[in-house]
């Protein structure tokens, strides 16, 4: 703290928790009902040296804030989970509180893994911190940690798998500020697998931090409960992740608290690696870098899989007006939504219902056309502000976007009855929107497995066929009102594009909504539910354990 004294009755006044931006030119005022004096003023620095406590440091800042969150859930031939959806929903909320740009994905096969974590280091460069996060099936070799994709077969190794240790040595050639590597997964060792992969030498950047839901040789666990909830590690970490610390002090407290718990010890217990030499926390502040073309084109890249379809009005020949809605449940799950505007009055009933689809995503045939978002699939979106008796929305979800080869089309079925018929008519309008969220970046399509030291240029970036294809190809696509899962707000000047702005947005997801509808009414939202209380964890004993 930097205390004033003043020159009248020794006054002073305290500035708490002072920082670089507090330095500056200070002088005192000395003044009553008829005069006022200054005193001289006094150059004050503040920096390393300042002060006789050595251990004074600078707020950090990182150029960008970039994670990638994977939650596999669906495996073929493993046991099943739950609470991967649940933390990674969770985790979306609290980064984007914090300013990062957040990529979440849910069951990756072993493609689109790969794929996901090379457009993930597409946006990390010179100081960014990078997070990548893993809720799922996992294991660990003689110090070798490998994520488990969903197609993963019986007996897998890992070649079947994603190596954390590539990951990282492929994080560091993007010369970042912070690496950080939060790990939801089973540690045991794999007998199926004795091989001892080797991977490159490690640069020594003294910015890694792992924390691993469980200790070597070990089991993580989730809650075995019917209702949506987060799983052990989550539980503990949400109320954490928000404080200002550096992060391994973060994870410190985590096991702390995981200690403390009956149901976790001696089950559990969180291990936390870090070689951090700096006081790097979630909470620092971002500071672009010197080159704004660097900085635009990773906001670019990473809008471009954030992309969703402007709602619609669609008028049918009965007269009947329909609004096509969208929003974005995680970077690769859709809710589409239908809702009348505009009925005449001799039409006594009508519906619009979804249907053929473009070959690719998953869409539950049994659970689309719903009329609750909970039927249609989505555990964690409320629609209590989306309905109205007047005028009902059936709602359709789709997910694995990722899969989408080429544009999604459906179908709007209009079924409708007049007054005076009993016969129930239709009519049909085929609708295209596009590749919506991270379908653009066609994650089916295999990736180079490594990148070499002189395509991670910026300059190459922009060559490189993963990155060329879906940024030429859809950068026209872009509008402030399409950008899902994030409030972006764009400026043009002379011909220049300054870089998107990202507000702190919890993980509500976006709607673009039609002129027409904005004439009539005011536009519905969905809302995210309210998280998992902290003051009372959602699992005992007795619901323990689903093995990661």
């Amino acid at each position: 703290s930097l205390v004033l004294y003043g020159l009248c009755r020794c006054r002073e006044s305290m500035i708490p928790c002072i920082t670089t931006a507090d330095r500056g030119i200070y002088s005192c005022k000395i003044y009553n009902l008829y005069h006022e004096a200054w005193s001289d003023q006094v150059q004050v620095n503040i920096g390393p040296g300042s002060f006789s406590d050595d251990s004074w440091e600078a707020p950090k800042v990182a150029t960008d804030k970039v994670a990638l969150l994977i939650g596999n859930m669906n495996y073929l031939h493993h046991q099943q989970l739950r609470a991967p959806m649940a933390d990674v929903h969770e985790l979306t909320n609290l980064l984007r509180q914090l300013d990062f740009k957040v990529v979440s994905l849910l069951n990756l096969n072993w493609q689109e893994m790969h794929s996901a974590v090379t457009e993930f280091l597409l946006l990390l460069d010179r100081g960014v911190y990078g997070l990548l996060y893993f809720a799922g099936h996992g294991y660990e070799n003689y110090g070798n940690s490998f994520m488990v994709p969903i197609d993963a077969p019986a007996s897998y190794t890992f070649k079947h798998c994603l190596w954390v240790q590539d990951v990282l040595q492929r994080m560091q050639a993007r010369q970042t500020g912070l690496n950080v590597f939060l790990l939801d997964m089973c540690r045991k060792r794999n007998p199926n697998d004795e091989s001892i992969p080797q991977p490159g030498p490690l640069r020594v950047t003294a910015n890694i931090v792992f924390g691993y839901a469980t200790c070597v040789d070990a089991e993580a666990f989730e809650v075995n409960k019917d209702d949506l909830s987060n799983g052990i590690f989550m539980s503990f970490l949400k109320k954490r992740l928000m404080e200002p610390e550096k992060v391994s002090v973060i994870l410190d407290k985590v096991a702390e608290d995981m200690g403390r718990c009956e149901i976790t010890r001696g089950r559990q217990a969180l291990e936390l690696r870090s070689n951090l030499s700096e006081r790097r926390a979630l909470t620092d502040s971002i500071q672009a870098p010197a080159c704004q073309v660097a900085a635009s084109t990773r906001n670019l890249q990473w809008a471009i899989a954030h992309v969703i379809p402007e709602s619609r009005c669609l008028q049918f020949e009965c007269g009947v007006k329909v609004q096509l809605g969208f929003a974005a449940e995680f970077s690769n799950i859709m809710i589409i939504y239908t809702r009348i505007l505009e009925t005449p009055k001799d039409i006594l009933t009508c519906s619009a219902q979804l249907s053929d689809f473009t070959e690719g995503p998953e869409v539950d045939l049994k659970h689309s056309n719903q009329e609750s978002l909970l039927e249609a699939g989505s555990l964690l979106l409320s629609m209590d502000d989306l309905l109205s008796l007047e005028q009902p929305q059936l709602f359709t979800r789709i997910s694995a976007l990722q899969r989408l080869k080429k544009e999604l089309s459906f179908t709007v079925c209009l079924h409708y009855k007049y007054t005076n018929l009993d016969e129930e008519l239709l009519e049909e309008q085929r609708v295209s929107v596009g590749k919506p969220l991270v379908s653009k970046l066609n994650l089916h399509e295999p990736r180079p497995s490594h990148t070499s030291s002189s395509e991670l240029q910026m300059s190459s970036i922009m060559e490189s066929s993963s990155f060329s294809e879906s940024f030429r190809a859809n950068l026209s696509d872009l509008s402030p009102s399409s950008i899902g899962s994030a409030s972006t707000s764009w400026s043009y000047y002379q011909g220049s594009m300054e870089s998107p702005t990202f507000s702190s947005l919890k993980n509500e997801p976006e709607e673009t909504i039609c002129p027409e509808f904005l004439e009539s009414e005011e536009p519905p939202s969905i809302k995210s539910l309210p998280s998992t209380s902290s003051q009372e964890l959602p699992f005992k004993f007795s619901n323990l354990p689903n093995s990661l």
